[in-house]
């Protein structure tokens, strides 16, 4: 086939499907870029890549590839657009939304081997890093430098940079300090064809052209394969503390929420437990918390000692006046890290309830948090679900939920058209139907009701410009 000036394959779109042709001249040719101790092909070599942290989602790849280069990553790329043979971007596969699930099969590209920090600028605030470097591992790295990599999903330790990038991961400190995309500076992108693109750059301020590296940006390996990234970093602050409320109902707890936004403080951390999720975190860690609570409220900030105190007291009053039947503040670092723990063991701590959880997101104005949770108890009762529900007060993303046991006839088709009604009530909250997760496979059958015909339209064509033959992540954004 005929290749560009840049080095990638001329393609023509067509409207065909992409449909998965991985045969022996293929593997053949994969083993020659990658090494063939870097091709798995077998079912039992290739099962563990099938799925990722969604449940109720698996899709088997017909060969996995690792690829420790950039030109490695191009060549692969080449060659799928040639065969039009599916490629699906994975880092370590914790996302919760099925992105990285082969809905078509195909080659799963797995770019893991790719973890190197590359550099750490502490005169410029940034850190270039290959995309399988962890979250941990940046944030480890930037600390021992006096900095902070400010992006903290809830899977820090095995997520990936690149993954965190491709899903523009969230995270609890997500009011104060923004999500994934308010950090990335530059990309090193290879595109469906093999051209490599450079983004953006080390600068925290340029506008010249259009933003590809925010379009890039949550993009979720639908429009090019993230190969190095640039992001940046911030001074570490010099302290973080947190406090606990307790409150007889959410709807206290969500006016306390929005006085302490109103009252001028934007707080590091702000989470919220519902009863359920209290129950259930007690049981699991035993951390003396009140399960009489309607809801549990954790408060927190960080920098400047001083500061932080007078922040901290300045929401723990805004807590009392609003209701609060009980309030305790960290006084040390040790004890705030303690606080902590009760919000993120809920996950571990509700899947000993049943066999399978799963757990969604979804976005509702501040204001509107209490009503959003007891639309969610309302629906969780018609279907005979246990869905618990903790999450984001600051920002409004809400995780419900539900514990089910696969076994127990036609649970998983309760839960899927259960959370179908969620998604719906967020959107006629004016919310969204995912906050943090993404889209991938999971959400793709309710992105339309959110953006509407004629954006879906427009992220069409967006994909096509991109991918013109349609390997990439086929069956998600943009198909």
């Amino acid at each position: 086939m005929p290749s560009n000036p840049a080095g990638g394959a001329s393609v023509t779109m067509t409207s065909d499907p992409v449909t998965s042709r991985v045969d022996d001249r293929l593997l053949a040719d994969l083993e020659a870029v990658v090494g063939e101790q870097h091709v798995r092909h077998t079912p039992g070599d290739v099962h563990p890549y099938s799925r990722d942290a969604t449940p109720l989602f698996s899709s088997a790849p017909d060969v996995v590839v690792f690829p420790a280069s950039t030109q490695e990553v191009a060549a692969v790329l080449r060659l799928a657009t040639e065969r039009r043979v599916p490629v699906v971007p994975r880092g370590a596969g914790s996302n919760l939304c099925a992105a990285t699930v082969p809905v078509r099969g195909g080659i799963i590209m797995v770019l893991t081997r790719m973890e190197q920090i590359v550099e750490i600028s502490a005169v410029e605030l940034l850190a270039v890093v290959q995309p399988g470097v962890t979250t941990a591992m940046l944030a480890d790295a930037a600390a021992a430098r006096g900095l902070l990599f400010a992006p903290d999903p809830g899977s820090r330790i095995v997520s990936t940079v690149g993954g965190n990038v491709a899903m523009c991961a969230g995270g609890l400190r997500g009011l104060k300090y923004g999500v994934t995309r308010n950090y990335v500076l530059g990309l090193e992108v290879v595109l469906a064809t093999g051209e490599v693109l450079r983004t953006g750059g080390r600068l925290w301020k340029d506008v010249a052209g259009y933003d590809l590296t925010r379009l890039l940006t949550g993009s979720e390996g639908t429009l090019g394969v993230i190969t190095e990234i640039t992001t940046a970093l911030l001074p570490m602050p010099q302290t973080a503390l947190t406090g606990v409320a307790y409150f007889p109902s959410l709807a206290h707890a969500g006016r306390a929420v929005s006085g302490i936004i109103t009252d001028g403080v934007v707080p590091a951390t702000l989470e919220f437990l519902d009863q359920k999720c209290i129950g259930a975190v007690e049981d699991y860690a035993h951390l003396g918390l009140h399960r009489d609570a309607g809801a549990l409220l954790l408060f927190g900030d960080d920098g400047a000692p001083d500061v932080v105190k007078r922040n901290l007291q300045r929401m723990a009053d805004r807590c009392a006046a609003e209701g609060a039947i009980d309030i305790t503040v960290g006084g040390a670092v040790a004890e705030s890290e303690a606080l902590l723990e009760a919000r993120r063991c809920s996950l571990p701590a509700l899947s000993r309830l049943q066999p399978l959880t799963v757990l969604e997101d979804a976005t509702v104005p501040r204001p509107r948090i209490a009503e959003m949770v007891d639309r969610i108890d309302q629906i969780a009762e018609r279907y005979n679900l246990l869905i618990a529900t903790f999450g984001h007060a600051g920002d409004g993303n809400l995780h419900p939920t539900a514990c089910i046991n696969p076994a127990d006839g036609d649970a998983a088709v309760r839960v899927e058209r259960a959370f179908g009604e969620v998604f719906q009530a967020a959107l006629d909250m004016d919310g969204t139907i995912t906050g943090e997760h993404g889209v991938g496979a999971a959400k793709l059958p309710y992105l339309q009701a959110r953006l509407g015909a004629d954006q879906m339209a427009l992220l069409r064509r967006v994909k096509a410009a991109f991918d013109p033959a349609g390997i990439l992540n086929p069956g998600k954004l943009g198909s």
